[in-house]
This record gives C-alpha cells, structure tokens and sequence, in this order.
C-alpha cells in the first residue's frame, strides 16, 4: 500500500493494514511523522519530486490518500505507474472549495449559497446579492477553519478580505443551522456502498471538538444524508471512503459543507466501536475486496485531543484511562500546539448521553480538573 500524505489518518489506515498483513509505504516532506512512524518504509521527498513519486509508485501496489491537498502533477505522476483511489477527480475537485461547490450546484446536490469572489471589487458586488451575515474562505487550503472570515457588515469587508490573504474566494450566505452532522460512506471498485449513519459533530474554535454517532435527526433526514452522500461518491466515481459534511437547517434541510475523499475525523469513534473500521473499509475498497459490516456495536463518543492539553505540562494519562471504557490515541506528534490535533478519546457508554458526558469528563482528567 501506497499513502501519500504522512498525518494520523495515514497512521490509523497503516495499522489498519498493517493488521490485515499488508506493507505500507508513506510518502511526505517530513521525517519521522504520525505515519511514517508505524509504517514500513517512509519516504522525505517534495509533492513536486516527480522522480521520487515515480521511485515510490514503483514499489507500491495502489496508492491512496492521507489528506487531499497534492498537487495535480503528483497525482499524474503516480498514476501513471499504478492505480490511484480516489482517482485524481475526486482529490481536484475537493481541494478547491469553488469547484466542490460548483461541481455539488451543478450536479443537483443542495449547498449554501455561494458566489466566486476574485477581488476586492468583487466581494462588495457578492455581498450585495447574498446579504449579510455571509462567510468568506479561501478558495483553497482551508481546514479546520483556517482561511475563513465572518462579515457581519459592510465595514467588515476590508479586514475580511485582509485577513484571508486577498486570494481566490468563495462569499457564502451565513447560515443558522442547528447542528453540524456527517456521512463517512465507502464505496468499492464495484460500486458497493456502505455507511456509518449520521454523526452529529460538535465543533469549538471553528475544530471539531466531539463527534456522535447516530445523530437525533429522524429517519427522513438520516435517510436523505446517506442517499446525498452515495450519490456525490457516484457522480465523483470515487473508490474509498468519503466523508460529507452537512449544515441541518432549523426548517430541516439538508446542505453540503464539504466533502473530504478521505477518512475523516468524525469517523474516528470507527477504529473502536464498529465491525469495521473507516481505515479498514478504505483498505477494502481501494484493493478491490469486499467492504465490511459497519455495525455500531456500542454506544460512543469521540473527543479531540488538541495540544492546548500540554500548556501545563504533560496530561494526566492516568486519570483519563482510570475509566476502563476510555480507549487513548496519541498521533506521535512531537510539538503540541495550541489547535493542533494531537490525538483524541473514544468512550464508551451505556446509551449516547452517558457515553458523552464520559468522554467530556476523561479529556477534563487529563489536564487535572
């Protein structure tokens, strides 16, 4: 197995193989990584080293991805040794938040509203047909909410388009939603699909911060979300696992934020608590074998770990894993940074209330309270 990209979705998608006896190569510009440091070879090179993607792909069987944002050539590159998947479709289109959007409008999927904004001159025009509030982001590398400024009004566009960089944008109208949920789906070299349901997701400082399970949104809207999600992993040909974000509107409307061709971290409560994981179901579905059951066999509750937790001094491990149904991940990140991503907990309750309110309590252990 190939894995370009060296971060935790990488490591946790190389345990996964690793555990099914396959090898795993990684491929990034950085030493000793999440990934690199579970998997059997690790490869330094630039996205731009056509010559080392080509010595790397020549080694591999397929490649897949750890996060999306390689540049086009790269991708190129690699497949034309081996097979890619997702193929590069998929990965250009969703690491670019005007083309997602424009791609999901013009195939039929609901979004927010939007418009392309290419200047300054521009975003004033966009503002005066969307209204305010509206968000402005990147057109690309955002995550996390990076590259992102609310506008509440007109004077706020200045510093607004400042903040961003005065690059490519998309102007989207603000919308008041009322809860954050997502779709993690595979889907195989035949076309098979499979899901993880609808997980509510939490979000604090524009990061995500808890993901549920089964989120309370009724049989319909469930429904609506799964089909939304098979049909964009259908329209992409997308071999893998895909993650869709969605904004649930007070009125009960669906609309896709974003999609990632990726295993995704509102899945993560997968590595522990389903028959299969999304690391394992991206393994099956990107070398052609049949996808696995995605039973949720107990209730659970994810919570991130960011490095804020280090400010102090090292956490407590102790005190969070005192509570048997807490399972721990660290990424093997060597600098915590406040907002980075350092690991996170899953735990486990009797129902999804419990399992919540557990989880919220071992991240409070960890850093004494």
């Amino acid at each position: 197995m190939g894995v370009l990209g060296s971060g935790q979705l990488g490591r946790m998608f190389a345990i996964a193989a690793r555990r099914m006896g396959y090898r795993v190569h990684t491929f990034s510009p950085d030493e000793d990584t999440p990934t690199g440091q579970v998997a059997d070879r690790e490869v330094r090179a630039d996205y731009h080293d056509l010559d080392a993607l080509a010595r790397f792909a020549r080694e591999v069987s397929v490649v897949t991805f750890e996060f999306e944002n390689v540049p086009s050539a790269a991708i190129e590159c690699v497949a034309s040794h081996v097979p890619v998947r997702p193929g590069g479709q998929a990965l250009h289109i969703a690491q670019h938040r005007l083309r997602e959007k424009t791609f999901l409008a013009g195939k039929g999927f609901p979004t927010t509203p939007f418009l392309a904004v290419h200047s300054r001159s521009e975003l004033t025009q966009a503002l005066a047909r969307l209204g305010y509030p509206a968000v402005l982001k990147t057109a690309g590398f955002g995550y996390d909410g990076k590259g992102q400024a609310v506008i509440s009004r007109p004077e706020d566009a200045e510093e607004a388009w400042r903040r961003i960089g005065a690059v490519e944008a998309v102007l989207e109208a603000f919308i008041d939603f009322e809860r954050e949920v997502s779709v993690v789906a595979a889907r195989g070299l035949d076309g098979e699909f499979a899901h993880f349901g609808v997980v509510e997701n939490l979000h604090r400082n524009h990061i995500l911060d808890v993901s549920l399970p089964n989120a309370p949104v009724g049989e319909q809207v469930a429904g609506q979300a799964v089909e939304i999600t098979r049909g964009i992993m259908e329209a992409l040909d997308a071999v893998g696992v895909l993650c869709v974000e969605f904004f649930l509107a007070r009125d009960g409307a669906l609309m896709v934020n974003e999609i990632a061709p990726r295993p995704h971290n509102s899945g993560h409560f997968t590595f522990d608590a389903c028959i299969t994981s999304q690391f394992e179901q991206q393994l099956r579905a990107v070398c052609g074998l049949p996808l696995g059951a995605t039973d949720l066999l107990r209730p659970v509750a994810m919570v991130n770990l960011l490095g804020d937790l280090w400010q102090t001094g090292e956490p407590h491990w102790e005190a969070a894993c005192a509570d048997p149904d807490v399972k721990l991940h660290l990424y093997g990140k060597t600098s915590p940074r406040p907002g980075r991503k350092m690991g996170h907990l899953t735990v486990f309750g009797a129902d999804r209330e419990t399992a919540h309110r557990k989880a919220l309590a071992a991240r409070e252990a960890l850093s004494g309270s």
